[in-house]
């Protein structure tokens, strides 16, 4: 079941009002959007972004009773300016939560997680040529081990990167499996059973280097900035460090133009509780800022 992260922090720093319209752009399973939606009826719309061509469908059906109030857009937020005028919408507030969906972990059989064995995709777009099998098959030793340490920081980048070099001489590394194992004997055994599973890291970073996440980020949040409305909020939901430094960076920058002030002094964290209920949303971090004019 998917659950929302930070669901009421959202809706606390968005502060929908009746009528008011916002961007959805990475909608997903929708939750978020649904709470927005409840809060600014009876006319206020939210334009929901979503790169996955088969989450997009299936939204598509879930949320039939809302599309009079729901614009719907297969389409990645790196074009969010093109989107929106496209569809000439106006934004009160824009949210981005730049989580996996449950669904791509449990349902999308496409390698994101190390706990089922499946083909190592990893893509969120079937359009995108890059996968995470060409990735651990084609490039080369020093390349592998910069994406480990830059966007898993893997403090064994170098030897899961060798391992993976010496194993794919062998034969191809297709699946999640084949992956898992090569990274087990990578592990020094006394790290091996850590909080953190000794995969954790080097999935993530796979993931992020496949969809271009973190240069994407970059390229979306100035078009999301200059989209809002005065007044509008721009709030981000973070799960790696790279990506909550891009967003910390980028609200500091736009404070001390004199363009926007920042919401959240330090970035918003899931409660105990929360974490409890969904302990997928303990890295989660929330940043929020309003245009100051």
């Amino acid at each position: 079941m998917h659950i929302p992260v930070l669901q009421k922090e959202v809706l606390e720093y968005l502060s929908p009002k009746p009528n008011e319209n916002f961007i959805d752009a990475t909608i997903g399973e929708g939750g978020h959007t649904l709470g927005i939606l409840r809060k600014n009826k009876p006319k206020g719309k939210v334009l929901g972004i979503e790169i996955d061509p088969q989450m997009y469908q299936r939204l598509k059906t879930q949320m039939k009773k809302f599309l009079k109030r729901l614009i719907l857009v297969n389409d990645s937020y790196v074009n969010l300016k093109e989107i929106v005028k496209r569809y000439r919408f106006k934004a009160n507030g824009i949210l981005f939560d730049l989580g996996m969906s449950s669904w791509h972990i449990e349902e999308s059989g496409r390698g994101f997680t190390f706990q089922k064995d499946e083909r190592l995709d990893m893509r969120y777009d079937p359009k995108n040529y890059l996968t995470a099998e060409k990735i651990v098959n084609r490039y080369k030793k020093r390349e592998i081990e910069r994406i480990l340490r830059e966007y898993g920081g893997e403090r064994f980048a170098k030897r899961i990167a060798k391992k993976i070099c010496e194993r794919r001489k062998i034969e191809p590394i297709k699946t999640t499996f084949q992956l898992k194992e090569i990274i087990k004997r990578a592990f020094p055994r006394k790290y091996k059973w850590g909080r953190i599973h000794y995969a954790t890291r080097t999935f993530q970073a796979l993931r992020i280097a496949v969809n271009n996440e973190l240069e994407n980020l970059r390229k979306a949040l100035p078009q999301a900035f200059e989209i809002l409305e005065p007044k509008g909020k721009l709030v981000v939901i973070s799960f790696h460090s790279g990506e909550d430094k891009i967003v910390k960076e980028f609200l500091k920058e736009k404070a001390k133009e004199g363009n926007l002030q920042i919401l959240t002094k330090k970035p918003v964290r899931p409660t105990p509780q929360e974490i409890k209920v969904n302990p997928r949303s303990r890295s989660a971090r929330l940043r929020a800022g309003i245009k100051t004019f």
